[in-house]
């Protein structure tokens, strides 16, 4: 629904950018005869390989990011494989937050392809929300010559919706006016907390739309999933409070993906949490932090969600430090559980100032004599080349929830 703004007052404008099919759309634009084409951007299917990227020509057959490269090849056996390329998508990606950083400072990023940004305080100068957002696009699209999808609205949440809601190359806007008329007809799977669990209990209630939800009291919603029910009461309201937060303001700084299927290969888990270990201590670097407190993050197949936290011996921006704390707490998660993940993540907090910190040239993690030397030479390949154009062997088979 794309509709004017409204008169309300005090309202927050929000973008939610997410790039199309971002792996794939780069490929088929690099190389023009993958054009209209089925393309799996991933590993190797005769090995344990997993899809990173379908295009959406793929995805007609039932192919999406993260499940195994064997089963994409089954549903669709014209597909064409390619091994991901991460220095050009990290450009691709550079040039994005580049443009993004152009119409507002407050540019909250999600992962290579995907950022919130609050642009209240840019509508003076450069017009109406709507009128922002196509112009991100048009630049976008100018510059990379790929397309974005874009959600305005006055949360993220809302704007998170909107940008899905008409991919790809799509621009929705949720006028403050129009919230329920927006929300109401959704699908109830597409509300944040509605899994495998909670779907078949939301549905005896005659719940499928969030509509149906709404005419569910905040009573009745408590007394059956607990802490979940006030969540969904408000959500099906459109009401979210978060602000948008630059990496800079963050008291905490975090990366997780949310997986389209569930996944249960522990490597490739591993794979995933390395992948964003490199990204959070990259920015903890590139704003002069250090970290005490490391947690990864970890939502099951039932939305089950778990934390593990552990303190590190002296505040750090090493990533193979923080990748020592991080991958022990998931050992040690894995070592009692088996089941599948839908959503994994890294964050860390309690910072300080490097300024602030007293360093031993000896005083290294264990095993991480070279890491400092390590960091600096990957950081300045990033600082070429974007986020991710480097990344530790590991890494070469990540997953994403695009």
């Amino acid at each position: 629904m794309q509709s004017g703004q409204g008169s309300v007052q005090h309202v927050r404008h929000i973008l939610h950018v997410d790039m199309d099919a971002f792996f794939a759309a780069i490929e088929q634009r690099d190389q023009p005869e993958l054009r209209g084409k089925p393309v799996l951007v991933g590993g190797d299917p005769k090995g344990r390989g997993v899809v990173s990227t379908a295009s959406y020509e793929a995805r007609r057959f039932g192919c999406h990011s993260a499940m195994p490269m064997a089963s994409a090849v089954c549903l669709c056996p014209q597909a064409v494989i390619v091994q991901p390329d991460m220095k050009r998508y990290a450009e691709a990606s550079r040039q994005m937050f580049e443009i993004l950083g152009q119409f507002t400072p407050l540019v909250e990023p999600i992962s290579i392809d995907e950022a919130f940004l609050d642009v209240t305080g840019s509508t003076r100068l450069l017009g109406p929300p709507a009128q922002i957002a196509r112009e991100v696009k048009r630049q976008i699209r100018s510059v990379t010559d790929l397309t974005a999808s874009v959600g305005v609205a006055a949360n993220k949440f809302l704007a998170k919706l909107a940008s899905d809601h008409d991919k790809p190359d799509g621009l929705v806007v949720v006028d403050p006016g129009e919230i329920q008329a927006f929300l109401d007809p959704l699908p109830i799977t597409r509300l944040w907390g509605v899994g495998k669990a909670t779907l078949p209990k939301l549905e005896a209630l005659g719940v499928r739309t969030f509509g149906n939800l709404r005419r569910v009291s905040r009573d009745e919603l408590c007394r059956r999933f607990g802490d979940s029910g006030e969540r969904f009461h408000r959500l099906v309201r459109g009401v979210d409070h978060r602000d948008v937060i630059p990496d800079r303001d963050a008291k905490s700084i975090s990366h997780e993906v949310t997986f389209r299927v569930d996944v249960t290969d522990r490597e490739c888990l591993r794979s995933v949490l390395l992948g964003q270990t490199e990204s959070v201590t990259h920015r903890l670097r590139r704003h002069g932090f250090l970290a005490r407190t490391v947690t990864i993050k970890i939502r099951t197949f039932d939305f089950s969600t778990v934390t593990r936290s552990t303190t590190v011996a002296r505040a750090t921006d090493q990533t193979e430090a923080i990748w020592l704390a991080a991958s022990g707490l998931l050992e040690h998660w894995q070592a009692g559980s088996r089941a599948a993940v839908r959503l994994i993540g890294v964050g860390v907090s309690k910072f300080s100032s490097r300024e602030n910190e007293q360093f031993d040239l000896f005083d290294e993690v264990p095993g991480c004599r070279d890491g400092r030397q390590l960091d600096r030479a990957v950081d300045e390949i990033r600082g070429r080349f974007g986020d991710n154009a480097i990344a530790r062997g590991r890494t070469d088979r990540r997953p994403r929830g695009d």
